[in-house]
């Protein structure tokens, strides 16, 4: 879990000679454990927050939106490029809902799936489309007594081609996993990328290579640590996506901040799919 705070304390040696770090300044970090008053984090995972960003709009950029900017920037270059389609699951909250504004402004065109529950939060169909950055949204119904949605409830294949007159997507993008990856590999363009980058459903179960053979297609599952591996690249990331988060070509949803002792709550919360956008807790 991503986090972030004031510096506290700081080494006695010159391991922040370079990043010109201070007792008392705003930092966030992620992926390294925040559910604590006080954490330990290495220097060089810290990012520290411009002074016109607020402290909770930065902390949840740490994971999902540096995720969404690999995704977007890294991990499909070479395959994809601007105009051609994709598929982005679960638009309307967490990594798929940055993703997706990430995706449109490199200038791919965007298919999003969302819920129904999460689509009628909106005047109509086209107004969620255009609210998440969509060209195109395939609307799915709730699985049964839950808030989360049905994957099985439209034949999303069929609607893809239908879509991209029987091209398919250049890329696949999809955190929700073995629910999922059948359909994605039926989504595919010839010579197309399918990037299985979470479980939310649980994970993906082995299948053979030759189920890429009809499409000549590649498959990927990657993870952010890859992504901000050394210093200059979690820098640059995190640069990037606070300058488009502060000049508004970013929209970021922080839908509640709740008390640590909450986490279970919260935690409940995003596992039935009600969230819709970013859970943060405060200590």
């Amino acid at each position: 879990t991503e986090g972030g705070g004031t510096i506290a304390q700081l080494p006695e040696d010159d391991h922040n000679s370079n990043n010109n770090l201070t007792v008392g300044d705003r930092v966030v970090y992620g992926s390294l454990g925040s559910y604590a008053e006080y954490t330990t984090v290495p220097i060089s995972k810290l990012v520290p927050v411009p002074p016109d960003l607020d402290m909770p709009t930065a902390v949840a950029c740490m994971t999902q939106g540096l995720t969404a900017h690999y995704l977007s920037s890294s991990v499909g270059a070479g395959i994809a490029r601007p105009g051609d389609w994709v598929l982005i699951y679960s638009v309307g909250s967490g990594t798929g809902q940055w993703t997706a504004q990430m995706c449109t402004q490199r200038g791919y065109r965007v298919i999003g799936t969302t819920s129904l529950g999460k689509a009628e939060a909106y005047d109509s169909e086209d107004d969620a489309a255009t609210s998440l950055k969509c060209e195109r949204l395939i609307v799915l119904e709730n699985a049964p007594g839950k808030s989360y949605a049905d994957y099985a409830s439209v034949d999303i294949p069929s609607k893809v081609l239908q879509l991209t007159d029987g091209e398919g997507c250049k890329l696949v993008i999809d955190g929700v996993g073995k629910s999922t990856y059948e359909t994605s590999l039926a989504c595919l363009a010839k010579r197309g990328l399918f990037v299985s980058f979470g479980n939310a459903s649980g994970a993906v179960p082995a299948f053979p290579p030759l189920r890429l053979l009809p499409q000549s297609a590649y498959l990927t599952r990657p993870k952010l640590n890859e992504y901000v591996a050394t210093r200059e690249e979690l820098m640059g990331r995190a640069t990037e996506l606070f300058g488009w988060v502060r000049d508004g070509t970013l929209k970021i949803t922080v839908d509640k901040v709740m008390d640590l002792e909450d986490v279970a709550l919260g935690h409940e919360y995003v596992e039935e799919g009600k969230s819709r956008g970013k859970i943060l807790y405060k200590v």
